[in-house]
């Protein structure tokens, strides 16, 4: 399973429908793609897993219950390889307990066979909204770290030594460089990073660590 680069608003969507029964397969493509959505069908996980995802939204309804499989511990293990797929469960043999766990793990909706159609879109739909936050956010995100990642290494110790709080003074006694060398880094620092403040560079440094200790949807 590869995932693949994050998507614009223009771009389509795709909804990924996994499961075992033929013509629920059939019924939910037919409902979405009538809604412009692209759709792709699998009858187990070990199909949907074989799939490169693509670089557009994408939100999956599974089912819970099928043959040697468990829906809501294929959720925890998508969760645990960070592909960070929104869920929409859909069951005929749905209990409070069962709902309660996807929900609790992140699942978008829990909906019990027979459903209304809306239902069903509404929570795609939410789905869909969710997974652009996403990757809009994995874009702002990797083009932030491209912007760091053009600084020179003397310049990230300005950056890293500005954004401690030091003055230029403490920056030059600090490194050993004249505060004139420490002036002029911070200029092109500041024009690298696209900053328009010190402290419009601060927030930077501070998602640059949240980016390095932990995935895209906490940034």
């Amino acid at each position: 399973m590869n995932l693949g680069a994050p998507a614009t608003r223009t771009q389509k969507s795709t909804v990924a429908i996994v499961d075992d029964d033929p013509s629920v397969r059939k019924a939910i493509s037919n409902l979405c793609e009538s809604e412009g959505f692209d759709v792709v069908a699998f009858s187990s996980t070990a199909e949907f897993l074989r799939w490169s995802i693509p670089e557009t939204p994408v939100c999956m309804v599974l089912d819970v219950r099928m043959p040697g499989e468990n829906g809501l511990d294929f959720q925890v293990e998508l969760a645990k390889s960070h592909a960070e797929i929104p869920i929409v469960f859909v069951t005929a043999h749905g209990d409070i307990p069962m709902s309660v766990r996807a929900m609790k793990a992140g699942a978008i909706e829990f909906l019990t066979k027979p459903f209304r159609d809306q239902d069903l879109l509404d929570a795609i739909n939410g789905g869909m909204a969710k997974s652009r936050m996403r990757r809009n956010a994995l874009e702002m995100n990797a083009e932030l770290e491209a912007r760091y990642q053009s600084l020179s290494n003397r310049e990230r110790e300005v950056m890293d030594l500005i954004t401690k709080g030091q003055l230029t003074k403490q920056i030059a006694a600090t490194l050993n460089l004249s505060e004139i060398t420490v002036k002029v880094c911070r200029r092109q620092i500041m024009t690298k990073m696209q900053a328009n403040s010190m402290l419009d560079l601060g927030r930077m440094s501070e998602k640059l660590e949240r980016m390095r200790s932990g995935p895209a949807e906490h940034q």
